[in-house]
């Protein structure tokens, strides 16, 4: 183990590292795409839900994450797949990563996006865009919801607190309470609740990426699951058992960042 061996697999006959290796790109892909995503949506919507509390906004803001949160995740990706790729045709179908008559880029990182500008390659690059755009969509709209809710309720208690008081007291702009003093205290909360969602999601997600033929550590473990193959499972447990730890080591990194509490 410390040496890396985690064995074969006797279903692909190759060795789990390098079966891991291959495929963690794509989930590291799509992942991290999806919650950028669902953050720079979650996190403005949270902020404008509790500036303008029991406002339209507001309340279209609470339809948004009461839907979130009731849908599975399983069934809004096959609604969208329905809509965006049968119906509308926006989309194509999902079959992995790339088209089947386009060659993947040269392999650098094993992120097709960012491997196909490194070399140019441009039909890749907008035929990975495109099926990466359906997946990434289904998880960010999964994803979105907690992070709005969880940035409203820590929005409020922020705004509430004395420190919020008296500078409005003092003549303090709105605008200024809002996004230094109160924004940088309200993202504490809504911060531990990302890294737990990125490292269950950088473990994989074993429903979506089955969903859209992904060729991820999550549709990996599942196959290895259903054949019986113990050293795939095992590594694959390792591995997302390292990426949590990971995960929560950088955000321990970023609370002395954003609180400045912790540094004093």
């Amino acid at each position: 183990m410390l040496r890396g061996d985690l064995g074969d697999s006797w279903f692909t006959s190759e060795s789990v590292a390098q079966d891991l290796i291959r495929r963690f790109p794509a989930t590291f892909e799509m992942t991290t795409a999806a919650l950028l995503l669902s953050i720079a949506l979650g996190v403005p919507l949270g902020v404008l839900s509790a500036v303008y509390r029991n406002s339209w906004i507001d309340n279209i803001s609470r339809g948004i994450t009461l839907m979130g949160v009731s849908v599975p995740s399983f069934w809004l990706g096959l609604l969208l797949i329905y809509v965006l790729f049968y119906l509308l045709r926006i989309f194509p179908p999902p079959s992995g990563r790339i088209g089947l008559l386009i060659s993947p880029p040269d392999r650098i990182t094993g992120l097709y996006l960012i491997d196909s500008l490194l070399t140019g390659n441009w039909k890749a690059f907008s035929s990975s865009a495109h099926h990466l755009a359906l997946p990434v969509i289904t998880q960010a709209l999964v994803t979105l919801a907690p992070i709005t809710r969880l940035m409203r309720s820590s929005m409020l208690e922020v705004l509430g607190s004395e420190y919020i008081q008296a500078a409005r007291a003092n003549g303090v702009p709105d605008r200024q309470i809002y996004f230094r003093d109160a924004l940088r205290n309200a993202l504490l909360a809504p911060l531990t609740f990302v890294a737990l969602v990125y490292g269950n999601l950088l473990g994989g997600s074993v429903v979506l990426e089955r969903i859209f033929s992904w060729p991820g550590i999550g549709r990996y473990a599942l196959e290895s699951i259903v054949v019986k193959d113990y050293n795939a499972v095992q590594g694959f447990v390792l591995l997302a058992a390292v990426l949590y730890v990971l995960v929560f080591l950088i955000v321990d990194i970023l609370y002395f960042v954003i609180d400045p509490r912790i540094t004093a």
